[in-house]
């Protein structure tokens, strides 16, 4: 706390509060002092991108997104002294019987991000050894940690991820948050919607974020809703001139296949958050995530071989395993 209200200049009462935190190692503490309330983060430097957080922020700060004040950082100590932005999530004004208005809010957002060019030709990208590593969470964490099972035949799991990583690396680039969804994205009393978590952007597909938001992994609209605000957010692109030689066809097939491999990928996040992190919550939402999994994989199985042979084996090897997990929810 000294740190901080040396940074603030303040004296006098002070109050630090924990407040609950993400899926990182972070740790987040609402300083309340009588000219207001900031929030302190304890970030280690050795395992949090700290440097990379800043200059993210900056980024998006620039191109007129709302992001966290800042108001001092120490980064030798892994210590950022931030606005408050409150607590209130977009997940808590949302419902699926409802017309999702909010929504276009967020979508305004990522266009605006996709309006940002790094001028750093080395920005991070979302490259094949970025792929591989993160759908390589699946076998690894959620087959064979979590359900106990051999991960897949390396022909299969080759092919299949081959597909995926083809239909994302042929896509056009924008920078991306990597986790642009209804857990971090906050309403403000100005009617803006904040950015936060977003320590992790590079530069990748333009259907990344579309598909992290449209399909969440907290929360589920319906189908025909999905695609109309995919191509609604397409549409919004083609009047910038952006994406101008693109069908909708081909967009949602990446849309689609892009979400495929996010969702793998969560698989193996959620698991490990549970196994390395003891972080059970996250198995409640495995069922949600399990649903767009086979979703996809049924959708395109009658197009692709790839497809329909890891189809194949999700089905037959680990489906009947699923089912008799206790947070299945009657998968």
């Amino acid at each position: 706390m000294s740190w901080s209200l040396s940074v603030l200049g303040a004296e006098g009462p002070a109050e630090l509060e924990p407040v609950s935190g993400d899926a990182s190692a972070r740790r987040y503490f609402r300083l309340r002092l009588d000219g207001g309330s900031f929030m302190v983060v304890d970030a280690p430097p050795d395992s949090q991108k700290n440097a990379e957080f800043l200059a993210v922020r900056e980024l998006l700060c620039a191109a007129g997104i709302t992001v966290p004040d800042l108001h001092g950082a120490d980064l030798s100590r892994g210590c950022l002294l931030l606005g408050d932005l409150g607590d209130r999530l977009l997940l808590q004004e949302l419902d699926p019987a409802a017309d999702g208005a909010p929504y276009q809010r967020a979508l305004a957002v990522l266009l605006a991000m996709a309006s940002i060019d790094p001028a750093d030709p080395h920005w991070p990208r979302y490259d094949d050894a970025l792929f591989s590593e993160e759908l390589g969470r699946f076998p690894q964490w959620f087959v064979e940690q979590l359900l106990e099972l051999p991960a897949p035949d390396d022909s299969i799991w080759q092919a299949f991820t081959e597909v995926l990583k083809a239909s994302a690396l042929e896509q056009p680039t924008v920078l991306v948050h990597r986790d642009f969804h209804s857990r971090n994205l906050m309403p403000q009393p100005d009617g803006a919607l904040a950015v936060i978590d977003f320590q992790d952007a590079v530069i990748g597909p333009v259907t990344y974020d579309l598909v992290s938001l449209l399909r969440d992994c907290y929360i589920r609209w319906q189908p025909q809703q999905v695609e109309a605000w995919a191509l609604s957010y397409l549409g919004m692109l083609r009047q910038r001139g952006q994406l101008m030689s693109i069908d909708d066809a081909r967009f949602l097939a990446w849309f689609d296949l892009m979400g495929l491999q996010r969702h793998i990928k969560v698989l193996g996040t959620f698991a490990r958050l549970f196994i390395r992190d003891g972080k059970p919550a996250y198995l409640h939402d495995l069922p949600l995530v399990i649903r767009y999994v086979r979703e996809m994989l049924h959708k395109y199985r009658g197009e692709v071989a790839a497809i329909a042979a890891f189809d194949h084996w999700f089905e037959t090897e680990l489906m009947p395993v699923i089912r008799q997990q206790s947070w299945s929810a009657g998968q």
